[in-house]
């Protein structure tokens, strides 16, 4: 017998066993009026109703609907309410600019943007067949009664475009499938331990590679959802003490400001002794690991992968032939990648890339079939990261082969950024690299050479013109020259070699 494997068959379990369960815990604090406590069976409802909502504005299955917005749970409900029901979904990065967004929207090929009401000045302008700033107002055309026409089950079907920063100036379009979707959402579910007794806390974007498919995961095991519209520290905090939160997931950024926030905390640390928190983005320095554990007495979990992989590929969780060890040995141990996850095949090249196969790998790139060859040859993915395997089978990401720069967990492109200031005349010369950085992991940071005179201000004010501030230079260097080969190439690796003193990895 074969059954397809379906983003729906998360929702119908959290229906049918859960539905009278509290699911989606609203921010309160929104632009968009929060929609109040919902149980699964509601949020089912409310998925449905979306999906009818869509098909009475005239879009097809396998259509596109976008969604710019910060973390709500109109949010989650778009994730099920577009795939659930055979269309396809385009979570978008919030941090992104006008004209990124447009070309996203264009590229998709998506009939509907949805935004946050916060952003609704920003991208009204937008070239886009429906535009919708959520709230109660737009609900009554996106949520309609009645069923939606059915759709055939096809777990090889795309389900959502997720968009990532790579070496290129334009981001690509990462097809997910049902399958890929599902198989990481178990898996990445099972290995982190996911059941019903969990209470879930969305720190992590979740547009950011669909919350890395955590709410799948937790939906088809009915735990309860506590949205987070925005981090801050403190409010995590509050959050884990209010409503028991078990679970989380984040970038390194993030658990630096709960480190922060909790050195300031007046009585014991919320969820001592039981939350577990999911770092990925870029792998944190030992220290942060050993104050997780040390400071706020939470499991401190890492996983690597991207957006291209749904993201599982390792993961570096504690065992216990380590639980004897001192912490400052686990801290080490666990600031590998980590051992592949099932069903996960990893390989390293002469060169030192990293290759991965799995059944989450993504089905290509959205209209751009010379990038999908060039991503995966011969059967096996090209991470474009640099590491190695060690005796253990554990995973260490030493170096990043692509020229691409992660800053607080978001994919930046170096050449976009050396793009945007090749555009002011005053710039001859420019490379952009990424140099390390104890809160974002990485930042920008662009090497220029200029004719005239013109501060290091203004060229940062420049860029923040063009591009979203996450990708921008916090710091820029003048140079007379900058280090080319004899072909004239620049030497990148030359060029962030002094920024890298002191770590034994040239990422961060």
């Amino acid at each position: 017998m074969f059954v397809p494997l379906t983003i729906k068959d998360h929702l119908e379990r959290a229906d049918l066993v859960y539905g009278n369960r509290i699911g989606i815990i609203d921010e309160p604090d929104q632009p968009a009026s929060p929609m109040v406590d919902m149980t699964y069976g509601s949020f089912a409802a409310k998925a449905k109703a979306m999906a009818k909502g869509f098909e009475e504005l005239g879009v097809s299955q396998q259509g596109r609907v976008a969604m710019v917005s910060h973390n709500a749970s109109r949010m989650l409900t778009f994730l099920f309410g577009t795939a659930a029901w055979g269309r396809i979904g385009v979570p978008i990065n919030f941090r992104l600019n006008h004209e990124e967004i447009s070309y996203i929207i264009e590229h998709s090929g998506a009939e509907v943007l949805i935004v946050d009401p916060e952003l609704e000045d920003t991208l009204k302008e937008v070239k886009v067949n429906h535009f919708f700033s959520m709230g109660s107002d737009s609900d009554e055309i996106l949520f309609k009664a009645g069923e939606p026409s059915p759709w055939v089950p096809d777990e090889d079907a795309t389900a959502t475009i997720n968009y990532t920063s790579g070496t290129t100036a334009r981001p690509k379009g990462v097809e997910m499938t049902h399958r890929m979707l599902w198989t990481n959402a178990a898996i990445f579910g099972w290995q982190t331990g996911v059941n019903d007794r969990d209470v879930y806390l969305h720190t992590l974007p979740m547009f950011h590679c669909n919350g890395w498919g955590m709410p799948f995961a937790l939906t088809a095991m009915g735990v309860p959802q506590v949205v987070l519209r925005k981090v801050d520290g403190k409010e995590i905090l509050n959050r884990i003490e209010k409503h028991g939160v078990t679970l989380m997931c984040g970038a390194p950024a993030v658990v630096s400001a709960i480190l922060d926030a909790a050195a300031e905390w007046d009585g014991p640390i919320p969820g001592a002794g039981i939350t577990r928190i999911v770092v990925a983005g870029a792998p944190p320095p030992t220290s942060i690991i050993e104050r997780i554990e040390t400071e706020l007495n939470w499991e401190f979990i890492q996983i690597y992968g991207l957006t291209e992989t749904a993201p599982l590929l390792t993961m570096s969780r504690g065992r216990s032939e380590w639980d004897e060890l001192p912490t400052s040995e686990r801290a080490k141990l666990l600031g590998r990648a980590g051992a592949p996850a099932l069903g996960v095949s990893l390989k390293v090249t002469e060169d030192g890339e990293i290759c991965a196969r799995s059944n989450h790998v993504l089905k290509g790139y959205w209209n751009q079939p010379e990038a999908t060859n060039e991503a995966i040859r011969n059967g096996w993915f090209h991470t474009g990261d640099g590491g190695y395997v060690d005796e253990d089978n554990y995973v260490t990401i030493a170096d990043r082969k692509k020229d691409v720069i992660i800053s607080g967990g978001e994919n930046v492109s170096s050449i976009e950024v050396e793009d945007t200031l090749f555009a002011h005349e005053q710039v001859t010369e420019v490379a952009v690299i990424g140099v390390p950085d104890e809160k974002w992991g990485e930042t920008v940071k662009a090497l220029v050479v200029i004719e005239g005179d013109i501060s290091e201000e203004e060229l940062i004010e420049f860029c923040r013109t063009k591009l979203a501030h996450y990708k921008c230079p916090t710091s820029i260097e003048f140079r007379d020259e900058l280090a080319r080969t004899a072909t004239g190439k620049l030497q990148k690796y030359k060029l962030r070699a002094p920024y890298w003193e002191g770590h034994d990895k040239l990422v961060n």
